[in-house]
């Protein structure tokens, strides 16, 4: 298969680095895609691995395991943590998660969540976004904002359900739906069944400064997934202060506090997310109050350096304990 090829590749790149630079205290891989060149190289050079799981196979099918590539990158993936010698989560959600499906004894998991770099948003502080945001909406229309896969787990079709309940309710609202996925088309024509087209613009891919751009001007944005390890649109959402309605799934009910740094809502409920995007855009009273402790969070909590910092110490700990035990 094509990730057995990029793995005997990544080995023999890393074995010609381990020559060339005289080794390294211990590998660090991300995933199932790197399981087997990062499980050969402990083996080879019996030096400690250590694994972060960004995401399950058997969670992103919702607990089922229905084909052969299912059932062989789960089996990679336990393969993985079961050689690691500590492994990170980025939510107590995947901890969990971890723990459950592949049998992971909790004293070997970490958590350690994603972080934002906020300066990038901050680089559109006091910068004039009239036009740009022009492109997508009238004036008077209020913008709410969805990027990311678009595909069934991510729940984009609930938000497209909602759409005409929340014109109902608040006529003046515009959805932009950015990213790509196998349910686009899908999503397009259910719009125009429903009648909402002219309300509802697809973007398809947008580049990250688009994206950025976008989050400032959002009056809402909204993440309605069915299943999310951690979260980080929402992350970003909340560090360019855009008010966040999220469902209350996995790692995103971490991120995101009901009430007080955003809305949660019930996931695959098409009423639910609809009162939160007309709870938003409502009370700006409110919204604003949140909007403010959003950001605030996550400059005390998602920073890099502090990630950075409880990452060192997780790799200080493995080197600390192979130095003490036999091989």
């Amino acid at each position: 298969t094509g990730a057995w090829q990029t793995n005997l590749k990544l080995e023999d790149k890393c074995e010609h680095l381990w020559e060339e630079l005289g080794g390294f205290d211990l590998i660090h891989a991300h995933d199932w895609l790197v399981a087997f060149a990062a499980c050969a190289l402990k083996r080879s050079f019996k030096t400690p691995l250590l694994s972060t799981i960004h995401a399950t196979e058997r969670g992103r099918s919702r607990g089922t395991l229905k084909s052969d590539m299912q059932r062989a990158i789960n089996n990679a993936e336990w393969w993985l943590t079961y050689e690691s010698w500590r492994v990170i989560c980025c939510s107590k959600y995947m901890a969990d998660e971890v723990k459950e499906f592949f049998q992971v004894p909790s004293d070997k998991v970490d958590v350690v969540p994603n972080g934002v770099d906020i300066r990038r948003f901050d680089v559109w502080n006091g910068v004039d976004l009239t036009r740009f945001r022009n492109r997508y909406a009238l004036s008077g229309e209020k913008i709410i904002f969805y990027v990311g896969r678009v595909v069934y787990e991510k729940g984009v079709h609930i938000l497209v359900e909602a759409v005409p309940r929340v014109l109902d309710a608040y006529p003046h609202a515009k959805f932009i739906i950015a990213g790509t996925g196998d349910m686009l088309a899908q999503l397009q024509h259910r719009a125009w069944e429903l009648g909402v087209a002219p309300k509802v613009l697809f973007t398809g891919f947008i580049p990250d400064e688009e994206r950025d751009r976008l989050f400032k001007v959002a009056d809402c944005a909204v993440f309605p997934s069915l299943y999310e390890p951690f979260g980080i649109v929402a992350l970003e959402a909340m560090a360019a202060g855009a008010p966040v309605v999220v469902s209350e799934v996995g790692g995103l009910k971490e991120v995101v506090r009901h009430a007080e740094t955003g809305i949660t809502v019930y996931p695959n409920d098409i009423g639910s997310l609809t009162w939160g995007i007309l709870h938003t855009l409502e009370h700006p009273q409110w919204t604003r109050a949140r909007v403010a402790n959003a950001r605030r969070k996550v400059i005390e909590e998602y920073n890099w350096a502090r990630i950075a910092a409880r990452t060192a110490a997780i790799y200080q700990r493995i080197v600390q304990e192979r130095a003490t035990a036999d091989w």
